[in-house]
């Protein structure tokens, strides 16, 4: 138990300290991060990223064993509120009584604008079915991190909760591919083991080719120093490139000493910086644990104990 609380803490940690060093530079076109940047109250601040995966683990932990995907989607429409009140209104419980929670940093529009439908996607009817961004990934690590769950399980069940917002197959196969990925490194594969694996469940569903061509491209890219190598897999706005990058710079640096530098080439492109760090952080946390990310940086996070906090929810509910 105390290593797995160590892994789900390290995936949702991990997936923060990545958000937060490459919130930043998202939309620099060269940007050359060596460290965190700290707000004036000297935090790291956190993204919609970070937002929508703790409104994912809730999602998760009020469904007790019900309606998942409904479940999920009722969080996520919590989620929603954080980005047009100001701050929690009366009697807000659980995440929605957090005011951090309610800063907006960037969110999606396909986030935004398909929880603004009134009406939950479905795979008959989804939200946006022509978005393929990363906002369905970024917030899909949740997914893997039961152990009563298998691969596929969390495969599915992602998928299905990707098309509240993005309805296009790419969308949510990729969003599926990385919950498998995260709970196959929950088992104990390394992450080239856990994408492979994770890969057999991809090609078992239709329209899977964006993705999987994305991530064998991965796997098959020589590490390069500066953004050279990881731009060749793309710049992380479209979901499938998103997973590929953060899959990339964990493969690079996987060691658990080298969490740091993983995160560094995660962030380090002219493109969606904050979300493959995130995922990213998510992947090596995942695989190694909170005691193998950079301490200094998660001790800077913005909300911090509400993060960990969540984490520890979800392994209670596991046990």
């Amino acid at each position: 138990m105390s290593a797995y609380r160590s892994r789900v803490r390290g995936c949702l940690l991990g997936g923060a300290v990545g958000d937060a060093l490459g919130n930043p530079v998202e939309f620099e076109r060269d940007p050359a991060v060596s460290d965190l940047q700290l707000s004036r109250d000297g935090l790291a601040l956190i993204t919609d990223d970070t937002q929508m995966t703790l409104f994912t683990v809730e999602g998760l932990l009020r469904s007790a064993g019900g309606d998942v995907p409904k479940s999920v989607y009722e969080a996520h429409l919590r989620w929603y509120d954080t980005q047009r009140l100001p701050g929690p209104p009366e009697h807000a419980d659980g995440l929605a009584a957090q005011p951090f929670l309610y800063a907006q940093r960037a969110p999606g529009n396909a986030c935004l604008g398909g929880l603004a439908l009134g009406r939950m996607g479905t795979f008959a009817q989804p939200a946006n079915p022509n978005s393929k961004g990363c906002g369905s990934v970024m917030r899909s690590a949740p997914f893997g991190l039961f152990p009563s769950v298998s691969a596929a399980d969390a495969f599915a069940l992602a998928a299905e909760c990707a098309v509240h917002t993005h309805g296009h197959p790419t969308g949510y196969l990729a969003a599926g591919t990385f919950a498998a990925i995260v709970r196959h490194l929950l088992d104990g594969d390394d992450v080239r083991t856990a994408t492979e694996r994770a890969i057999t469940l991809l090609t078992g569903y239709d329209a899977h080719g964006e993705t999987l061509t994305a991530l064998r491209r991965t796997l098959d890219t020589p590490y390069a120093p500066g953004n050279t190598g990881i731009e060749r897999i793309g710049l992380g706005w479209i979901a499938e490139e998103a997973l590929a990058m953060a899959v990339y710079a964990a493969l690079v640096f996987e060691e658990p000493g080298r969490v740091r530098d993983a995160l560094l080439v995660a962030v380090n492109h002219a493109g969606d910086s904050d979300s493959t760090g995130a995922i990213c952080g998510n992947l090596l946390g995942a695989r190694h644990g909170e005691e193998a990310l950079p301490a200094a940086w998660v001790a800077r996070l913005e909300g911090l104990d509400t993060i960990t906090a969540t984490a520890d929810d979800l392994v209670e509910a596991a046990a």
